[in-house]
């Protein structure tokens, strides 16, 4: 019954564990399993506490399970908008990587969900009330609501994609694709409608999170079929690895155009606030090694020096650029809290405002790296339970040629 909805191939313990047993495999698996481990350790610990398990507080009330939530969600909308490339606007060379991209983008966007899920205190409570008394004006609902419209579009386009319907698949390839994108502008509004925090409050993170996600995307595609084919690539992966190349490096050389002028525009005019905290990040090892280098020097440095032909060390570049994702994210959570809000005393003394130090807990950190664990589990399920490539039981490929 089931196959008939979404084919499949034989779904068994035997073929779950089947795999060769290589180290490489044997590590994978084994990290799977104690990532996996410690998702239920941190969540066990949350239900016993409650937030008290997280180094959270009223001064800095959000911390690293929104910064991994939003790592997911940015994967999951870079991973759908790379994809669409192909079946949606019919790049030639983006065709095939369908399947793939697009089930990526659901299991990261599923993690996600699983990490925000820890992190709001009443799940079920929310999905109540979004619905019987939805709160229009606060991005936060919308973001919520869209991401719930996107997770199910995408869904069904794999299942059209799975069935060799591309006609359907293409317009539901085209829905998710607009929804994501709204939904991930509507998530960096969250940050640019802060008015009370002038180092985030503006026009800049709605478009930087849609060109970040891309990047995402890119990154993840290379590491996705790096792993696949163990660097060992036929002419048509090669061809479209190359491509993805190309469009990563200028997506990079675009980054780091917004973050010049991002920087430049927070520190001009030396506003209190917004100018003495843009420095103090232009001053840490979190910026200049995790975001800047991992997540965008070096990547592009080996594009522009190989033409984009080193596609061995861009996928090397990838797993580091991954890193920096990681660090946007959680810098961009840190830093965004950093600087104290101030009372509006007029007549009594106080104190000069001193940055907060945020520190995640060990149920934080367990929760957020377990969430990885998620991943590769449903993803390794993904890879022996679905047709993830071309012309494997899809009519559609069955003459397909990349543009040579």
């Amino acid at each position: 019954m089931l196959n008939k909805i979404l084919p499949h191939k034989a779904i068994t313990i035997k073929a779950l564990l089947d795999f060769k047993k290589t180290p490489f495999n044997i590590l994978m698996f084994s990290v799977t399993v104690g990532l996996l481990a410690m998702f239920l350790i941190g969540a066990i610990n949350y239900f016993i506490h409650g937030h008290h398990a997280y180094g959270v507080s009223r001064e800095h009330p959000w911390g690293l399970l929104i910064a991994m939530y939003i790592f997911f969600v940015v994967s999951s909308t870079g991973l759908c908008i790379i994809s669409s490339l192909g079946h949606v606007f019919k790049f030639k060379s983006f065709e095939f990587i369908g399947k793939r991209a697009i089930f990526g983008a659901i299991i990261t966007i599923i993690s996600g969900f699983a990490v925000i899920g820890l992190e709001i205190g009443h799940p079920l409570r929310m999905a109540i009330y979004n619905t019987i008394s939805p709160g229009i004006t606060s991005a936060i609902w919308g973001m919520g609501v869209l991401y719930s419209i996107y997770l199910g579009l995408i869904v069904m386009e794999f299942i059209l994609l799975s069935r060799d319907d591309h006609k359907w698949a293409k317009f539901f390839g085209l829905g998710g694709l607009l929804v994501g994108i709204a939904a991930h502008s509507n998530l960096g509004a969250v940050f640019g409608f802060l008015v009370g925090r002038p180092l985030a409050n503006g026009v800049f993170y709605p478009i930087y999170f849609i060109l970040s996600a891309m990047i995402t995307g890119c990154y993840l595609l290379f590491l996705m079929y790096g792993y696949k084919y163990r660097m060992n690539f036929d002419d048509d992966k090669e061809i479209f690895l190359k491509h993805l190349a190309r469009l990563l490096g200028l997506l990079l050389a675009i980054m780091l155009f917004f973050e010049f002028w991002r920087f430049l525009t927070l520190i001009y005019g030396d506003v209190p606030e917004r100018a003495e905290t843009a420095l103090h990040i232009l001053k840490s090892p979190n910026f200049l090694i995790g975001e800047l280098l991992l997540g965008i020097v070096i990547p592009f440095v080996i594009i522009l020096y190989s033409k984009a032909e080193a596609i061995h060390k861009i996928i090397w570049a990838s797993l580091g650029g991954m890193i920096g994702i990681f660090f946007m994210r959680y810098d961009l959570i840190k830093d965004t809290l950093m600087y104290p809000m101030q009372t509006l005393k007029k007549v009594e003394y106080q104190l000069a405002p001193t940055l907060i130090n945020y520190s995640p807990t060990w149920t934080e950190w367990f929760i957020a790296l377990g969430a990885i664990g998620i991943t590769l589990a449903m993803y390794y399920i993904g890879e022996n339970f679905f047709f993830l490539d071309p012309k494997e039981n899809d009519d559609y490929f069955d003459h397909y040629q990349d543009i040579k």
